[in-house]
């Protein structure tokens, strides 16, 4: 590793020279296909697993709160945890309002649990994809986008027509549906899933998604299968395969050790993982009442530096040894 947390020059996992995935689908007009089969199915909403079955077309929503269009919240360089992202110029990062999870933690809930942000059609998400590249950012990095595949297929195939020539993030929680991550096949250079919990009845209780951890690996492996191990341009800024992120969390080391020897075994040792240590109890783990810390007082504390440690100390037992922000 750099100094900085990026990670060292390893000829193995070099990509040089890089197009987008994209570019051979918009010069064939599969790119077109794609955007179209997705759009049509927009009228019986499958593109979560939560298959809400509903017609977004005519303006109808599901757990995400979101009809036709994306709703943005906000956009612009960033410089966050993923230094192989944002390497000099920063990260084109484009924050989606709204989300298909329920992760009563969430440090964004601002965003993701209200409906923050405007309703964007194509156009506007690919003038700010334009916007980004002119900027100088690196790649251009989808933040919870789960939920709309379809209109991320529909922003980048406009996007690309623009002279779009930048890497596609797709960074998710990893409750993603396996049918629209196959739509999404050769559009998306790098997949950033976060591995949240092993446990359904964990998941259950802080995300109200009991299926959570069975989507998760099975997403993390297609996008894996598509992309491969994280690889990089000569300048150590990633250009495509599978960075996965786990955020560690209070008394859920034995779940943390799980998820880092699945990858290790199930998807690649090779598999560029970054421990986050950044969780800190908010939203309604943060709401206290009068006689003690809430409904979630298990995880109503910061991690400890010991629980950092164990966790990353797990993932090295697995095998894993590329990190990433750590």
């Amino acid at each position: 590793m750099h100094a900085g947390g990026r990670p060292s020059p390893d000829a193995r996992f070099v990509l040089e020279p890089f197009e987008p995935a994209y570019a051979s689908l918009a010069e064939s007009g599969e790119l077109a296909e794609r955007m179209d089969t997705a759009l049509t199915e927009l009228g019986a909403c499958d593109s979560c697993p939560r298959h809400c079955r509903v017609d977004r077309t005519a303006g109808e929503t599901g757990v995400c709160r979101t009809g036709r269009f994306a709703r943005v919240a906000n956009a612009g360089p960033h410089f966050g945890e993923e230094q192989c992202l944002s390497g000099d110029r920063g990260s084109g990062t484009i924050f989606f309002g709204a989300c298909n999870m329920r992760c009563v933690f969430c440090q964004n809930w601002n965003t993701s649990q209200r409906d923050e942000g405007s309703e964007a059609p194509a156009d506007d998400i690919a003038a700010i994809m334009i916007g980004l590249q002119e900027e100088g950012c690196h790649n251009v990095n989808l933040v919870s986008p789960s939920h709309i595949v379809p209109q991320v297929i529909e922003a980048v195939a406009t996007a690309a027509a623009l002279g779009l020539h930048l890497p596609v993030v797709y960074n998710t929680s990893a409750y993603d549906s396996i049918h629209s991550l196959r739509l999404l096949d050769g559009i998306v250079d790098i997949y950033m899933p976060d591995f949240k919990f092993w446990k359904s009845e964990t998941a259950m209780r802080f995300t109200g998604a009991s299926d959570y951890p069975d989507r998760a690996r099975a997403a993390i492996l297609e996008m894996h299968r598509q992309t491969g191990p994280l690889r990089f341009g000569p300048d150590g800024v990633a250009r495509r395969g599978v960075l996965v992120r786990h955020l560690v969390m209070p008394g859920l080391g034995d779940e943390a050790a799980a998820i880092f020897a699945w990858l290790g075994e199930a998807v690649s040792r090779d598999t560029c993982v970054n421990v986050m240590g950044q969780y800190r109890p908010d939203f309604q783990v943060g709401r206290r009442v009068a006689d003690g810390p809430g409904k979630y007082g298990e995880i109503g504390r910061p991690v400890t530096s010991a629980e950092l440690d164990a966790a990353r100390a797990a993932a090295r037992r697995a095998g894993l040894w590329r990190f990433e922000g750590s």
